[in-house]
């Protein structure tokens, strides 16, 4: 049997000479040749005995039980005609055709021809001559028709009607595994078409690998009461019918064949077993198996001829199908590189955007710092000038400008130590020891620094501290500390025109870690204002490292930017976390930080008299 190609003949390939089977191969020049469409009529014709017997090839179209040249038994000729254009597959038989008086009988090899919708209305008929019979009288008698083509044509009942119990099925399945590219589909495909057309127990299917030992299925048909097998492999070493399968790429049939390890499971044993491998341009790529475990079976020479034809165009499927899988699995791996690439080179634009921002923002921050060191420097060298030019007047107008001179020193000393102490966190530089830090000492220090400022711009200053029975301890490095609260404390009171400042202490029961060490709880210090506020767009600068929120407040404010970015990185470095809240411009700021306790104080649940409050 040939199965359907993707190009079929046509009326105008058809010649007297040298023809192609259906894979292409050439074939013997044929004696007869001619098209009919679905009632028989002749489209075309050709013998190459027409003249001698007077016949003569336009007078033959467009007739057919009339004509000259007919089939003997029109009524079986037919039907072979409607069989071909209904399952779409070359026929080959023998039969006898009457003309001159005389009985020519043919081996006639019958063809669709495909129309590009895939369906076919017409045949192309192409015979071999074999042998004249002398002609019988004629006969009204339908039976004496079939007798008579019968006589002529032995084989035709039995090979007509074993090969059309299987065709349709088997023509389906290959147009099905032609119009897909899934793996999984065409094995699925497979087993199901191959199980129900040959009426089998099971059918399995295994993807083969050269030189693989053990093979295992990846599809299954099966009968309702029979278990699934799909979790078996089979060794090919052990199962000599398997390797000879792959060997000879040939149908082998096997009386007796059990799975690995002696039964196929639960006691289920095959009656009989066919084993056929398929392949692609002569190498194995899978194995088929179809088992019949209700009875014993012998296969037919047309059953084996119609397994290998199906196993070969299941191997060509499979073999495009892998083939397409790698592709996409190629497409699939050269698309994540280039998103992986396309991501790094992202990453390396924005790395580049931020260097080119911090480059800018260090820039920025250098035009800033040079006038914050400039002023109290000029501050420092004025008054000492006036001292040794003699401009002051008296002793306590001498003492004046010293204790100027002095303040400026010293805010040049700060500005000089931020700059420092932020250079050392950039640089990962900053070593923090950290010990117990009494709570009381620390806001103590804190209020005796920054009390005179707060005084001075008529501002209320106000410390809360947490109810305990015991002082609060924390861990901590006690001057980082000290420098992290006044750097709070001071923008506060820079940006606070009216109202004043809270700074509040709440123990809260949060494990946490400090020295490597689980502690037991937080200490959570605030420092709230009534000052100016920022808008939330702005919010998220104020702990960028060289950025400010607004430059024309820096101008008039003063200061270098780094206070809060140097109190968020000491804070981190000593196990806490620093937040930011303002609703807005107007509506003051708190800054709150957190530290770790030393040890966890015993709280009082009602107020004491004696509660150090201070409020100034």
């Amino acid at each position: 049997m040939t199965l359907p190609s993707d190009r079929s003949p046509t009326t105008e390939s058809i010649h007297p000479g040298t023809f192609q089977q259906f894979d292409g191969s050439p074939v013997p020049a044929a004696d007869l040749v001619f098209t009919q469409d679905s009632s028989g009529h002749y489209l075309s014709f050709y013998w190459n005995e027409a003249d001698r017997y007077g016949l003569k090839s336009d007078d033959l179209v467009g007739q057919f039980a009339e004509a000259d040249f007919n089939p003997v038994a029109a009524a079986p000729y037919l039907e072979q005609i409607q069989q071909v254009l209904s399952d779409l597959i070359p026929l080959q038989f023998e039969f006898a055709f009457q003309a001159a008086n005389q009985h020519f009988v043919f081996e006639l090899t019958v063809s669709p021809i495909l129309m590009p919708h895939g369906a076919a209305t017409s045949v192309l008929v192409m015979g071999r001559f074999l042998y004249t019979a002398p002609q019988k009288p004629t006969s009204d008698s339908a039976a004496d028709s079939k007798q008579m083509h019968l006589s002529l044509h032995g084989d035709y009942p039995e090979t007509g009607s074993a090969s059309h119990r299987y065709q349709k099925r088997l023509t389906e399945l290959v147009w099905k595994i032609r119009r897909t590219l899934d793996l999984k589909t065409i094995w699925q495909q497979t087993v199901d078409g191959l199980g129900e057309a040959f009426g089998v127990s099971r059918c399995l299917i295994f993807p083969y690998i050269p030189n693989q030992d053990e093979v295992l299925p990846v599809a299954e048909y099966r009968k309702p009461e029979l278990p699934p097998l799909l979790n078996r492999s089979l060794s090919i070493v052990q199962e000599a019918y398997l390797n000879q399968a792959l060997t000879t790429l040939k149908p082998i049939a096997c009386s007796t064949a059990k799975m690995q390890g002696g039964e196929m499971q639960n006691g289920e044993q095959p009656a009989s077993v066919m084993t056929i491998a398929t392949c692609y341009q002569d190498q194995p790529n899978g194995l088929i198996i179809l088992y019949q475990t209700d009875r014993s079976r012998v296969w037919s020479n047309i059953e084996l001829d119609l397994l290998q034809e199906i196993a070969d165009q299941v191997g060509t499927g499979i073999a495009h199908a892998s083939l397409f899988a790698e592709s996409q699995n190629l497409a699939s791996e050269l698309q994540r590189v280039n998103d992986s690439l396309m991501k790094k080179h992202q990453e390396l634009e924005d790395a580049r955007q931020q260097a080119e921002a911090a480059s800018r923002l260090k820039s920025e921050f250098l035009a800033n710092t040079s006038h914050e060191l400039r002023t109290p420097l000029n501050g420092v060298i004025g008054f000492l000038k006036l001292i040794m030019d003699g401009m002051a007047d008296d002793p306590a107008e001498q003492s004046q400008f010293l204790q100027e001179a002095h303040r400026s020193a010293i805010h040049l000393l700060e500005v000089i130590n931020d700059i420092l102490d932020i250079a050392k966190i950039e640089a990962g530089k900053m070593q923090l020891d950290l010990n117990p830090v009494p709570l009381e000492d620390l806001l103590n220090d804190v209020l005796r620094k920054t009390r005179p400022q707060a005084q001075q711009k008529g501002l209320s200053f106000e410390i809360r501290t947490p109810e305990t029975r015991d002082e609060v301890v924390l861990l901590g490095n006690y001057q980082r500390l000290l420098q992290v609260m006044l750097n709070l404390v001071s923008n506060a009171l820079k940006f606070t025109h009216e109202g004043g400042i809270t700074i509040s202490a709440e123990v809260l029961a949060q494990k946490a870690t400090g020295n490597e060490e689980k502690r037991p709880g937080l200490v959570k210090i605030s420092v709230a204002d009534t000052g100016i506020g920022v808008s939330l767009e702005k919010q998220d600068k104020l702990f960028q490292s060289f950025s400010q929120v607004d430059g024309s407040r820096t101008r008039q404010y003063g200061g270098t930017g780094l206070g809060l970015a140097i109190s968020q990185k000491l804070v981190e470095a000593m196990g806490g976390e620093v937040n930011f809240y303002s609703m807005g411009e107007g509506l003051g700021s708190t800054v709150t930080f957190t530290v770790p306790l030393f040890q966890d104080p015993l709280m009082v649940t009602a107020p004491l008299p004696d509660a150090a409050d201070l409020l100034l």
